[in-house]
């Protein structure tokens, strides 16, 4: 599993993702911060932006801040 840094922007026009450096990266998210909608939908995003399953894809630190650490279980 490798441990990227996701600086969110919710409320954004649409849902985009920007890698700025090595595991570090840049997520737009259109969902609002309200009731974990805008993690829900960074979580599918970021599924799709790695090519994994969604259950890949977890939360480790910053439930409610901007700046997010996630645990990807990416195959190598």
């Amino acid at each position: 599993m490798k441990k990227y840094l996701i600086y969110t922007v919710p409320n954004s026009r649409t849902n985009e993702v920007k890698e700025l450096g090595v595991n570090v990266l840049k997520v737009k998210v259109a969902a609002p911060p309200i009731r974990g909608r805008a993690n829900e939908e960074l979580i599918k995003l970021l599924a799709k932006h790695f090519k994994v399953h969604k259950s890949s894809v977890i939360l480790l630190k910053g439930l409610t801040d901007r700046k997010k650490i996630f645990g990807i279980g990416i195959n190598e």
